[in-house]
C-alpha cells in the first residue's frame, strides 16, 4: 500500500514538471537568433516573404499566445508539423526516438557491465596495484569529452582496424547493436567511471558495517555476504547516481548520433535547431524530458527496493 502510494504521488508530481519543461522549452527555442522563414529563405530573402511566411506559420502571433495553442494542441496528443521535413512531429519522434532509446539503453549496460566488477576488484584490493590501475585508466576516460573519445574510437576501431561501422544504423535488429557498439562504448565510458567510483566508495563504507561482520560471524558465505549484504546497501547510492546520469548519457546521445551519424532523436534535435524548425524542437525536447523523468521514477522504485523505508 505504502508503494503504491508512493508511485501515484511521484506520478502526480511530474506532471508541473512536465509543464514547466514545455515553458522553458517554448521560450528557449524563441529566444533563438533568426526565425524559421529566414532560416529556409536563405541571408538574400526579402523582408515581405519573411513576413508572409511566418504569418501563415503563425509565429507572427503574441508569445502567451502561441503558448497557449502549443498547450493545447500537446493535450490533443498533437505536436504540429515540422517545417522543414513537413511532417508530423509525432511521427518523426516515433522514427526517430527509439533509437536514441537504443542506443540509451546500451550506454547503461555497458556502463553496469563495466562498472559492477571492477568496483568490486578496486574496493577489495584497496590501494594495491590493481585499484591504482583501475582508478587511474577510469580518469583518463572522465576527464575527455564525449565527442572526443567517439572520435578516437571512430578512427581506431572504424577507419583504421575496420572493425565496426563508420556511421548508420542498419537494417535489422542485430545490425542495428552492431552499429551502436561504438556509440555506445563512447557514451558508456565516462558513466562508467563515474560508477565505479561511487561505488567502489560505497561498498567501502558497508563492508566493514556491523551487520556484515555479524553476517560473517554466523558462518555465511564471503559470497553470500558480499552479495546479500554489501552489494545490495552499496547499490543504494550508486543507483541514485545512475538515475541522475540519464540525462546526461541523453545529452551525451545527442553529441555521439552527430559523430557516429546515427538517426535519432538527438541527431534530429540538433539539425532542426539549426533550421529554426520550432515544432520538431519542442516536441523531442519534450519528449526526452518525459523519458528522463520516467527513468527517475523508475529510479525512484528501485530505491524503495532495496530500501523500503524511502516510500513512508
Amino acid at each position: 500500500m505504502h508503494l503504491l502510494l508512493y508511485v501515484l504521488r511521484r506520478i502526480i508530481q511530474l506532471i508541473p514538471t512536465l509543464l514547466f519543461i514545455a515553458l522553458v522549452v517554448f521560450l528557449l527555442v524563441h529566444l533563438l537568433p533568426g526565425d524559421p522563414a529566414s532560416a529556409m529563405l536563405g541571408d538574400r530573402a526579402l523582408t515581405a516573404d519573411v513576413n508572409r511566411i511566418n504569418h501563415e506559420l503563425g509565429l507572427d502571433r503574441p508569445l502567451p499566445v502561441q503558448f497557449l495553442l502549443f498547450l493545447r494542441n500537446l493535450l490533443h496528443g498533437d505536436l504540429g508539423r515540422s517545417i522543414q521535413l513537413h511532417q508530423s512531429v509525432v511521427s518523426l519522434i516515433e522514427q526517430r526516438l527509439p533509437v536514441t532509446i537504443l542506443l540509451t539503453v546500451m550506454s547503461a549496460l555497458v556502463a553496469v557491465v563495466l562498472a559492477l566488477p571492477l568496483a568490486f576488484v578496486a574496493a577489495l584490493r584497496r590501494d594495491r596495484e590493481a585499484d591504482v590501475l583501475i582508478r587511474g585508466t577510469f580518469q583518463i576516460g572522465l576527464s575527455m569529452p564525449v565527442f572526443y573519445i567517439g572520435l578516437l574510437l571512430l578512427t581506431f576501431f572504424g577507419a583504421y582496424l575496420r572493425w565496426f561501422p563508420v556511421g548508420g544504423y542498419g537494417d535489422t535488429f542485430a545490425s542495428h547493436l552492431y552499429h551502436l557498439f561504438l556509440p555506445a562504448l563512447t557514451l558508456a565510458l565516462s558513466l562508467s567511471a563515474v560508477l565505479m567510483r561511487n561505488l567502489r566508495q560505497a561498498i567501502l563504507s558497508v563492508i566493514g558495517a556491523e551487520y556484515v561482520d555479524f553476517a560473517r560471524a554466523k558462518g555465511l558465505p564471503a559470497r553470500l555476504v558480499l552479495l546479500r549484504h554489501v552489494l545490495r546497501n552499496a547499490l543504494i547510492s550508486t543507483v541514485t547516481l545512475f538515475g541522475l546520469q540519464i540525462g546526461t548519457l541523453l545529452g551525451g546521445a545527442v553529441v555521439t548520433e552527430t559523430v557516429f551519424a546515427i538517426p535519432g532523436a538527438g541527431r534530429l534535435m540538433i539539425e532542426s535547431i539549426y533550421g529554426r524548425d520550432y515544432p520538431v524542437v519542442q516536441g523531442t525536447t519534450l519528449c526526452l524530458a518525459v523519458v528522463v523523468s520516467l527513468t527517475f521514477l523508475l529510479t525512484d522504485l528501485i530505491q524503495v527496493m532495496l530500501d523500503p523505508r524511502l516510500s513512508r
